[in-house]
């Protein structure tokens, strides 16, 4: 079993962290929010006040943050690496730009560590059950060094390439599933509209040839998929603000590499959109845009 750091308690963090003390790893873990460190403790993480000594003494740190400025100003300006003994691994598994997933990359490894960007999905339901898929970017012996502690979190580890490689992977998969969602969300009202109840267009779409996750899996309207955030209010799941800014890491990805994504450009769009214009959207799961749509006038 390994000594591991935990750097952010969330909605995502905890309950990973609470998964590696359940598979008997020794975890410590601190968060800049004192009921989040509250909640860890209950799970049996060991709370401390700083993030530069969740650091000391393990053999890995996973950070879990919002956004690539806070994972850059752990690596940089938290003490972290002065903290850390030389060879620790560091595990990145927030939702970054590859760019900055690089730049934490190259710091940790001038400072004599290992690195890993481990992206995950699932949401926090994933987290919540340790079912969790990783993407994995960096050099295979720290993939390999990581591997166990992934998978008292997740279901699915996998190596994806060099620095950088999981997060691209990671925006990829979540335009994908942004464009899947709005055409649910289409279908449902279009059906809705037609007469047809949500029960009837799941019964044949989840066996046809329209199906998909998002449909099967995360089911925008209540009823059919009962385990899904449309039958809790849409309470996440998935912040529609971190699928607003996954979007955006993938535009701006695109436009860096020359390709074309204009039904991820309007995913985007849209989902900005309703971010902005309904109270209470951006915390919501980024599912009820169903709502949304079904009253946009075209």
């Amino acid at each position: 079993m390994a000594k591991v750091g935990f750097i952010g308690l969330g909605n995502m963090g905890l309950p990973m962290a609470g998964n590696l003390v359940k598979k008997g790893h020794e975890v410590k873990g601190f968060d800049i929010m004192e009921d989040n460190l509250t909640k860890a403790a209950q799970a049996g993480v060991k709370r401390v006040a700083s993030a530069a000594e969740a650091a000391k003494d393990v053999e890995i740190v996973v950070t879990m943050v919002p956004t690539g400025k806070e994972t850059l100003a752990v690596y940089e300006g938290s003490g972290v690496l002065q903290a850390a003994k030389k060879g620790t691994l560091f595990i990145d598994a927030s939702t970054i730009d590859v760019g900055q997933a690089r730049k934490a990359h190259d710091i940790a490894k001038a400072a004599g560590m290992l690195s890993l960007d481990a992206p995950v999905s699932g949401g926090t339901v994933g987290a919540d059950g340790a079912t969790l898929t990783f993407m994995c970017g960096g050099s295979k012996e720290a993939f390999e060094k990581a591997r166990p502690v992934l998978e008292g979190m997740g279901r699915k580890v996998v190596h994806c390439g060099e620095a950088g490689a999981g997060q691209a992977v990671k925006i990829c998969n979540n335009m994908m599933m942004a464009i899947n969602m709005l055409g649910v969300c289409e279908g449902f009202a279009l059906a809705e509209k037609l007469g047809i109840s949500h029960q009837t267009l799941f019964d044949v779409v989840s066996t046809s040839t329209g199906n998909s996750f998002a449909l099967s899996g995360y089911c925008p309207v209540p009823g059919p998929v009962p385990t899904t955030p449309a039958n809790r209010d849409y309470a996440p799941g998935f912040m529609t603000k971190l699928m607003v800014k996954d979007l955006a890491l993938s535009q701006s990805s695109s436009q860096d590499a020359g390709v074309a994504t204009p039904m991820g450009a309007q995913a985007h769009a849209i989902l900005r959109h309703y971010m902005n214009m309904v109270e209470g959207a951006p915390e919501k799961d980024f599912s009820s845009v169903a709502n949304f749509v079904r009253v946009v006038k075209k």
